[in-house]
């Protein structure tokens, strides 16, 4: 069994600006990470591999050159390979660009069973799992809180939403989203370190390996754009009321329902 886990290394730090020509974030000098999300649904392929060890990770990722130190790290925690997409074409993709050059790789690697973050911090769109799917033709579990069990091809996990859990049963191949939550990523160990100094793990593909035309991935294949960028406003001025209890609890739970916060 193949698990591919998609990856993405984000700013480690909300004092990042963004190129006001492109919209796209300024990473230089700025420290990075796995994203949270991501880093969970590593260590949930993980812990499959530990109770199956004929199982192969793979850890992928779209991103800069430097992004290979976190692939590095991921088969550090145990993984046995990474793809590194890098290509000057593939720069700037947004959400849909990004699941068509993600999805392209996935079909030349191969794989049973996809695991992706939620969302991004860097992004919150909780779109590039869902769109990689649809891209791949197989179905999708989003917000996946805990993986219950393989077996007979099929995969049974317990998706977390606001007010319910849902236990969900599903044929492989598939495409997880996994919730940070769901668990605690272990550390780098020394064997997996020492393997890493004999022998690069990480195969680097480009936008020719891909055979996607240019034109639809980048900048030139992303139908989304940001338009305008701020920091808002931030006012020390607060309202005092003077209310009994019960108003003070009907004014809370509207101010909760207008804010979607609570649906009931």
């Amino acid at each position: 069994m193949k698990i591919v886990v998609l990856e993405k290394q984000v700013p480690d730090s909300t004092e990042i600006s963004v190129d006001k020509n492109t919209g796209a974030l300024i990473r230089d000098g700025v420290p990075a990470i796995t994203n949270p999300d991501d880093l969970a649904g590593l260590e949930a392929a993980l812990q499959l591999k530990d109770a199956d060890p004929s199982i192969e990770i793979t850890v992928m990722t779209m991103g800069l050159p430097k992004a290979k130190e976190m692939l590095d790290e991921s088969i550090a925690r145990g993984a046995d390979n990474g793809v590194l997409l890098t290509d000057r074409v593939l720069g700037g993709s947004d959400t849909c660009a990004t699941s068509r050059a993600l999805a392209a790789a996935l079909e030349k690697v191969g794989f049973d069973l996809v695991i992706a973050g939620r969302q991004a911090i860097d992004g919150d769109t909780a779109q590039v799992g869902p769109q990689t799917a649809e891209r791949l033709g197989v179905p999708q579990i989003t917000y996946v809180d805990e993986i219950i069990k393989i077996e007979d091809g099929k995969i049974t996990v317990k998706k977390a939403l606001d007010d319910v859990d849902q236990i969900i049963t599903c044929k492989l191949p598939c495409v997880l989203t996994t919730l940070s939550g769901m668990n605690t990523p272990r550390f780098m160990n020394c064997n997996d370190i020492v393997d890493l100094m004999k022998e690069d793990k990480v195969k680097v593909m480009t936008n020719a390996d891909l055979g996607l035309d240019p034109s639809l991935v980048g900048f030139a294949g992303s139908p989304t754009s940001v338009k305008r960028t701020f920091t808002k406003d931030v006012s020390a001025e607060t309202n005092t009321y003077n209310l009994s209890e019960q108003e003070t609890a009907t004014m809370i739970a509207k101010t909760l329902k207008e804010k979607q916060i609570i649906t009931k």
